[in-house]
């Protein structure tokens, strides 16, 4: 059985799954990576960086301050959504840090019930303020506003979990687990 994405691509339907995926979202600067980290340590989680699969080509443009178009995203979303399938399709429970700015992004990664999104949410200057503190990172500072133009706020529809930026990220983190606590409890019962 196949799915559309409108916009974006056809994939086959994934598999019968056990596992939980938590993708944290938002814009660079937000602290998915951080937080991610930290999340993943204390739930014995594995956790993967979106960042690390992207192509080279889509490295150097970020580094240039060049934002990057929907169509040189798509192989990115697509190697994403692959992993998102195989930890599922073993039972293994990650965290992902993840822009998924864009709604369509964020279909494109759901690919069953299992994926959860966390959307790091922060004003401009309180994420520009992070940024600036970032060392060693390839993204240019300079993009956090095209980050912010094509940053699509999640919907209800969606199910995200909203975090307020703002807390230590031992306190996102915590509040991050009680929010997700209760809905994998519901799912285990259901």
């Amino acid at each position: 059985m196949s799915s559309t994405i409108p916009g974006l691509w056809t994939f086959d339907a994934a598999p019968k799954i056990n596992g939980v995926v938590a993708i944290l979202f938002g814009v660079s600067g937000a602290g998915k990576t951080t937080i991610g980290k930290l999340l993943a340590q204390e739930l014995g989680w594995k956790f993967y960086e979106a960042d690390d699969f992207h192509s080279q080509s889509n490295i150097n443009k970020m580094r240039r301050g060049v934002p990057l178009t929907d169509h040189v995203r798509q192989p990115w979303l697509t190697k994403l959504r692959e992993l998102i399938e195989r930890c599922l399709g073993a039972s293994e429970d990650a965290v992902l840090a993840c822009s998924a700015l864009k709604e369509k992004y964020r279909r494109c990664l759901q690919v069953s019930d299992q994926v959860k999104f966390v959307y790091l949410r922060g004003d401009y200057a309180l994420v520009a303020g992070q940024l600036r503190k970032r060392r060693g990172h390839f993204m240019n500072p300079a993009l956090l506003k095209s980050q912010f133009a094509d940053l699509e706020q999640p919907q209800p529809r969606e199910g995200a979990i909203a975090i307020e930026l703002g807390g230590s990220p031992r306190q996102l983190v915590t509040e991050i687990k009680n929010k997700l606590e209760p809905r994998q409890g519901a799912e285990e019962k259901a």
